[in-house]
């Protein structure tokens, strides 16, 4: 004989803190002339979020657009921009998540076009 109780679920508390940003990629001009805009445009990549002692927390993919939000704790992280090839490339960030709070990033891809 098995017996089933009831249990009460456990609801996580929602995190009201972390990480937001967008991401870019520039320059897409193969030579850009003065008078002649190349702005960054909006890039679709894969983010890793990293605690400062290097472990991963998180990987996101952005949208379409580069728009990203993380729920995090509070804490020091260190966002980590995936690159699928030798480029393009993004540095490594590190930011601090008060309570409360979502952190602002923008994360910049060198395209490698120069």
């Amino acid at each position: 004989l098995i017996a089933i109780s009831a249990c009460n679920a456990i609801t996580p508390t929602p995190i009201d803190s972390g990480v937001e940003g967008q991401v870019f990629i520039g320059p897409l001009c193969p030579v850009v002339q003065q008078g002649q805009e190349c702005p960054d445009q909006p890039y679709q990549a894969t983010l890793t979020v990293n605690n400062s002692n290097g472990r991963e927390i998180a990987k996101v993919q952005t949208d379409e657009q580069g728009h990203f939000k993380i729920p995090l704790e509070p804490g020091e992280y260190i966002l980590h921009p995936e690159s699928p090839n030798v480029m393009p490339t993004a540095g490594e960030q590190t930011f601090i998540v008060e309570s409360g709070i979502f952190t602002k990033i923008t994360v910049n891809y060198d395209s490698g076009i120069r």
